[in-house]
């Protein structure tokens, strides 16, 4: 059953040595490399994920190309440079590697405004610091498989959307708008204000998934694979969810456990 009418008002009803790695290999298909290179991809307006620098490097030029990446909402991370030797496919990256998206983002408004033309709950994804291209590949392909609007990620310390993720989400990434913002925590305050609720989950949450009402407006937040979700972002959540355990194992992995909150929210939705 869907509901048209949403106020966040309504009180929810609850029951729950170097390796490859370094530079993550959902950028072995998306890098660039070298500084005339790099100056023409941020001319263009290409989407940068990661901007890999020689560490300790006192050049101006690379120092300038450097924070024209950050200014355009690049990460930049010092690298010492037998590791970005290693990382290179050619030899010749000139102390600088640039690993980029494998598609455009959205922007969170987009999300709300794609809900709004189905005429439907916005239901969102928030990935709080995953660093699995697979996981939030996985995440992507059951989003949108369950109807989803949109995925949230974080700018820092985070897998950005490259070419692994892409190619794990089986060609959801070019359905599915996702959104890469700056600060996890007043993204979901700037969704509360615009009437959407919150949902973590966590294993010592109070609330039961099947006692959740998922019908309105709802963002469900995935915690990374380590730690779970950052303590501000749980503490920004309206209600704290538990996929129920029956088992010896405390807890899914990011992916299924999205998939078990998606799913559930689509149950209730139809």
């Amino acid at each position: 059953m869907k509901n048209e009418n949403f106020d966040r008002k309504r009180t929810p009803r609850a029951g729950a040595r170097f390796e490859k790695k370094e530079l993550p290999e959902e950028a072995a298909e998306g890098l660039i490399e070298g500084r005339n290179a790099l100056t023409e991809a941020l001319r263009s307006g290409r989407t940068i994920d990661k901007l890999y620098v020689a560490e300790g490097s006192t050049d101006r030029a690379l120092a300038r190309l450097a924070a024209q990446a950050k200014e355009a909402g690049a990460v930049v991370v010092p690298t010492d440079r037998r590791k970005l030797d290693q990382m290179s496919p050619t030899g010749a990256h000139q102390g600088v590697i640039a690993a980029v998206a494998a598609h455009e983002y959205a922007s969170v408004d987009d999300i709300l405004e794609l809900a709004a033309q189905r005429g439907e709950a916005p239901l969102i994804v928030i990935c709080d610091e995953l660093s699995d291209p697979h996981n939030l590949g996985a995440i992507l392909r059951t989003a949108e498989c369950a109807g989803a609007h949109g995925l949230i990620i974080p700018k820092r310390r985070s897998v950005g959307l490259t070419a692994v993720v892409a190619k794990t989400s089986a060609g959801a990434v070019e359905y599915l708008p996702v959104a890469r913002v700056s600060n996890i925590a007043n993204t979901i305050r700037e969704l509360k204000e615009k009437g959407v609720w919150i949902y973590g989950t966590a294993a010592d949450a109070d609330s039961g998934l099947y006692q959740t009402d998922l019908t309105g407006p709802a963002a469900i937040v995935i915690g990374n694979e380590g730690e779970g979700m950052s303590r501000l972002v749980r503490e920004s959540c309206d209600l704290l969810v538990s996929i129920p355990m029956k088992g010896q194992i405390s807890s899914l992995n990011a992916s299924a456990a999205a998939a078990v909150m998606l799913y559930e929210a689509l149950r209730q939705r139809s």
